[in-house]
């Protein structure tokens, strides 16, 4: 078997994408010590046009994992009663716009298919199209 570049981008990436505020900052969106995204600590400097004082992490990849926007990826690593049980009552939604809830639930990988964004129909289960009445309002009935 053998791993090539791109696996390995792939886990380096994952494993360095949270970043931990620090309290050196002047922002007030973030507390200190909450753990963020690299990109999102990124976006938010550039917005607030000020500089989010974060310092980089190493996680693990159990950690990474665990620390992900989408709870279906969480929940398939582990603690996946938990992870489901405090999604449903937080009420969290899961977009399914990475690989791994993708690949958990069946669905497609929209990385290369031209598929991004595009809603596919729900399939009909029985092939009978749909009933309709009509409401005959001028008969009087």
């Amino acid at each position: 078997m053998q791993i090539h570049n791109r696996h390995i981008e792939i886990i380096v990436r994952q494993i360095t994408s949270k970043v931990l505020v620090s309290e050196d900052g002047m922002s007030n969106v973030f507390s200190p010590g909450e753990l963020i995204g690299l990109l999102r600590a990124e976006r938010m400097g550039r917005a607030l046009e000020e500089a989010v004082c974060y310092r980089a992490l190493l996680l693990g990849i159990t950690r990474a994992s665990l620390n992900t926007q989408s709870f279906i990826s969480e929940a398939s690593f582990q603690e996946t009663a938990r992870v489901l049980a405090k999604a449903a009552l937080r009420g969290r939604i899961d977009w399914l716009k990475g690989l791994k809830e993708n690949v958990v639930l069946g669905g497609y990988d929209t990385r290369r298919s031209g598929l991004k964004g595009l809603v596919l129909p729900s399939k009909q289960h029985n092939k009978s199209p749909l009933e309709t009445k009509k409401n005959n309002l001028s008969r009087g009935k």
